[in-house]
């Protein structure tokens, strides 16, 4: 086996090379020939993955999180020939939303992916009117996207950064008007946040869509209605932890296999906590779109 092992110095508390020398004397005991590159700056992994020689390689490993696990998916859809190879994540980073539920440490992440097994997973794909985008977790519109604004803002404050972060946005009380399309049906109205879920958790075990399976083919849509009272909101959010807010009346949750938004401005997007695209959007979920070491 020959890896390509793409390291992010600067994810999570910037562990990124202190996992690797942990993990460096396994892949030498195991006899794993592998060549490292430290990525250098944001977008660095996108181009590693679309230039990557595919042929000289039996596996991609990542030792970052779910921003440069991101970079490589939409690195690897981006490539002309279409060639891919199978992805590993050793989470490194602050969120590891696409991983939350298999494994939550290095030494167990690695030992899993040199087991060599492999499946296939969905990928969102996310056209604005300019560009295209992939999704391995979330796109999100709203107070998600506020939210993610000051979240770079606040890295030093953790995981617990999103939490404090959403009681602002709840104080806030922003309330936008848009237009969402949906297994042929139009709702046009007012919305607290719209998500489209890849992924069970979001952030640091934010339980956001219990019924999402990467495997299913479908997007697991959570919208909350707008124009709420901030008692209602922040009797809402503690549920967002437990999963239980898709029981809220305020909350309804949908599986579809594509949607399409539309608001009066151009808004902002969080397509897996990155601030980037701008509504109108069209978003669909491609099944079995990458393979990954699991």
């Amino acid at each position: 086996m020959r890896i390509c092992l793409v390291i992010n110095p600067n994810s999570g508390k910037k562990r990124g090379l202190k996992i690797f020398k942990s993990i460096k004397p396994i892949l030498d005991d195991k006899k794993i020939k592998y060549d490292v590159i430290e990525t250098k700056y944001s977008g660095h992994a996108i181009k590693v993955a679309t230039e990557l020689i595919i042929e000289n390689y039996d596996g991609l490993i990542i030792v970052g999180g779910d921003g440069t696990f991101h970079e490589v998916v939409n690195g690897f859809m981006a490539r002309s020939d279409h060639k891919k190879i199978p992805i590993g994540i050793i989470p490194g980073g602050s969120g590891n939303s696409f991983l939350y539920n298999l494994y939550q440490n290095s030494l167990s992440a690695l030992k899993k992916i040199l087991e060599f097994k492999t499946r296939c997973v969905d990928v969102i794909e996310v056209k604005t009117e300019k560009d295209l985008f992939y999704s391995i977790n979330l796109v999100g519109w709203g107070l998600i996207t506020d939210v993610g604004k000051n979240a770079e803002k606040y890295r030093w404050l953790g995981t617990s950064r999103y939490t404090l972060l959403s009681l602002i946005e709840i104080i806030k009380n922003k309330t936008r008007k848009a237009k969402l399309v949906m297994n042929k049906k139009k709702y046009d109205g007012a919305f607290t946040f719209i998500i489209a879920c890849n992924t069970k958790y979001v952030g640091k075990g934010m339980y956001m869509a219990p019924k999402a399976n990467v495997e299913d083919g479908l997007l697991d849509l959570v919208i909350v209605k707008g124009n709420l009272s901030r008692t209602l909101l922040f009797k809402t959010l503690p549920k967002l932890f437990k999963g239980t807010h898709i029981s809220d009346p305020n909350v309804s949750y949908h599986q579809v296999s594509s949607f399409s938004l539309k608001t009066k401005e151009n808004d902002l997007l969080n397509i897996d906590g990155e601030l980037k695209g701008e509504t109108p959007i069209d978003v669909k979920i491609i099944y079995s779109a990458i393979e990954v070491f699991n």
